[in-house]
């Protein structure tokens, strides 16, 4: 566990030093209060068998009607254009972080904070079309096979212990080719090697050399990726081994964090929990479970329009409560200034029939966007139970998607997932021509029957794996669970696993059937659809599969999916990746559950929030409003 430094725990203590007092403009407006009770209790039974709607109202008497805490505007210094330096921005992630090494991380808590600790040579804006970042510029060969990128002068690492003098030094072409290198060495524990392998020049042959070398004890007899040169102390070049159109977002993903080896080699196996990069903001501690500080990097160099220095905010302060009710609850009260997504229970209270906010609720401000985000389980289709492609049809057909949404996501989940995995909100994708499951239950009982299990009889044991933490991903588990036993009288267990755990273990090929969800990497459909790509399962049965986590395989598919990445007209690519995912959605390696629709709640005094379909989270353009600030301690 990482120790805060004496200044980031006076920080910390100094975010809740102001205890939370009853206000009499508050207690006088009870309506909110009164109103959320009502709404909250709905005798909803946990897996304990405690009511969820009395704890809920437990938590809105001791928190919800109290003071908000918001920030001293004495504190916020002005800058240029109206805007505004300083403050914490408080935030929750309800998922565990699992790693701050940018190529160990294939989640999204983990993501959130690393892209604001790191650079890429890429971004994506809020639109999310690259734009350049520690690239000032970049050019493509003809053939599509060289990407080249010039790099800014004058970005300094975050200062740290592991440089001479703990003074960051500048970032330059070496480390990018490092920090790139490192994604295909099966030493550093990567999740992001297959980005690489099979595309870069050279990147296969080094991670198989870096996996014997780890297997063996000795060192890899290559000695790096042919694909990946600094050109110059400021030009960078990767050279693939055939076009593949998507690549130009993968520069702009969070695995390729550029980080020096000084940090690596300074902190060894625990580079994970001290990471050290040139973003916004500079790494200050990690206390698992509770928090996560992050403050101002003084050398940013960043600028906005009106050439005020980045970021606006002193620090930011991640927290870890995985209830998203208490979340909700925290936010309301003014401990939070961000509450992403909103309870399905509180949601028909926060929330009217035009997506807009209550009057109870109108002092804060809502943020929404359809997401590219699909829900699902996954169905691991080498294990004895899903191996049977009828089982899999079976549990695709006995699911009411639009009963899920309707009373229990109580219309917070966006859509219904009919189609495949691409979400229709891609750009230029025809998502809406893939014919995916509806609800039929004769359909669903003729499959399981022919598979040698009518009505559910003689069916083995199974568990629907979960991470653990409550909020809709239980809910959603139970209304399936119910589904399942009354349309094909299958009986399902739940099973919460923390989260690092339920990763490694759909990783490994341990859980046969779990949840997950996936956030597009970048607004392309190969991001989704490389999730069913057979060539990316490995040989080893032992070995992780981060990716194609059903360890799905066919051939045809492949051929087609392969024939698309190759393509680099954009309309004839999607017409082919449509073709593709149908043959997938036949074969439904997963039980698609629902397209997201981001909803998130900010304070009224928050501006500079980039929402986005991929939840990129940018703080560095945050700052708050002293005005409004101002009005809320009147």
């Amino acid at each position: 566990m990482p120790v805060l430094h004496d200044h980031a725990h006076r920080w910390h203590q100094s975010s809740r030093s102001s205890r939370r007092r009853c206000c009499p403009r508050y207690q006088r407006d009870t309506s909110r209060c009164t109103e959320a009770m009502r709404a909250a209790y709905t005798p909803v039974p946990n897996r304990q068998g405690i009511t969820v709607g009395l704890a809920v109202i437990a938590l809105l008497l001791l928190g919800g009607c109290k003071r908000a805490q918001v920030p001293d505007p004495s504190l916020l210094r002005p800058a240029a254009g109206g805007r505004w330096y300083g403050g914490i921005f408080r935030v929750n992630e309800t998922g565990e972080l699992r790693s701050l090494d940018p190529v160990a991380i294939n989640d999204v808590t983990s993501a959130h904070i690393a892209e604001n600790i790191y650079d890429q040579l890429l971004y994506f804006d809020a639109s999310l079309q690259l734009t350049c970042e520690l690239a000032e510029h970049w050019e493509i060969s003809p053939d599509g096979l060289r990407y080249t990128y010039y790099l800014r002068r004058g970005v300094y690492f975050h200062d740290d212990p592991c440089f001479p003098g703990g003074k960051g030094r500048e970032l330059i072409a070496t480390d990018v080719v490092y920090s790139l290198t490192r994604c295909c060495d099966a030493r550093t524990g990567t999740l992001s090697a297959d980005y690489f392998r099979g595309k870069v020049l050279g990147a296969e042959e080094y991670y198989a050399a870096t996996l014997r070398a780890l297997q063996t004890g000795t060192e890899p007899k290559i000695p790096g990726v042919r694909g990946f040169r600094a050109l110059d102390r400021y030009t960078v070049q990767i050279e693939l081994v055939a076009p593949f159109g998507p690549f130009e977002y993968y520069v702009a993903m969070n695995f390729t964090g550029i980080h020096p080896r000084e940090a690596v080699e300074y902190y060894g196996k625990d580079f994970f929990q001290h990471p050290v990069g040139s973003g916004p903001f500079r790494f200050v501690g990690w206390t698992p479970d509770r928090e996560c500080v992050l403050v101002r990097n003084h050398r940013y160099w960043k600028r906005d329009t009106a050439g005020n220095a980045l970021p606006y905010l002193d620090g930011i302060r991640f927290s870890f409560v995985k209830d998203d009710k208490v979340q909700f609850l925290e936010f309301t009260e003014g401990s939070l200034e961000e509450c992403y997504r909103i309870p399905s229970e509180f949601f028909p209270l926060v929330v009217d029939d035009k997506k807009q906010l209550r009057p109870s609720f109108a002092r804060f401000l809502l943020l929404r966007v359809p997401a590219l985000s699909t829900q699902y389980y996954g169905m691991l289709t080498t294990s004895p139970i899903f191996r049977d492609v009828r089982i899999r049809q079976a549990f695709n057909y006995a699911v009411d998607r639009e009963r899920i949404l309707r009373y229990v996501l109580k219309g917070q989940g966006g859509e219904a997932a009919h189609y495949g995995l691409v979400p229709p909100a891609m750009p230029d994708y025809p998502a809406y021509r893939i014919r995916g499951y509806r609800f039929d239950p004769k359909r669903a009982r003729q499959l399981l029957a022919a598979a040698g299990y009518p009505m559910g009889r003689g069916f083995p044991p199974l568990d629907l794996q979960l991470n653990s933490g409550g909020g809709r991903n239980v809910l959603v588990a139970e209304a399936v669970q119910m589904q399942l036993a009354e349309v094909l009288g299958v009986q399902i267990g739940l099973k919460m696993v923390e989260f690092a755990r339920h990763l490694d273990e759909i990783d490994h090929g341990r859980a046969p059937f779990y949840r997950l969800g996936w956030v597009a990497d970048y607004p392309d459909p190969e991001s989704f659809l490389n999730l069913f790509y057979g060539k990316l399962v490995p040989t080893d049965s032992t070995a992780p599969s981060p990716i194609n986590s059903t360890r799905y395989r066919n051939p045809r598919y492949d051929a087609l999916f392969e024939q698309a990445r190759r393509t680099l007209d954009h309309r004839r690519r999607a017409e082919q990746f449509v073709e593709a995912e149908q043959i997938a959605l036949a074969d439904a390696p997963m039980l698609l559950l629902f397209y997201d629709e981001d909803y998130r709640l900010l304070q009224p005094y928050v501006r500079g929030y980039r929402n986005n379909a991929m939840d990129r989270r940018q703080y560095a353009y945050v700052w708050f409003d002293r005005d409004a600030v101002a009005a809320l301690r009147r």
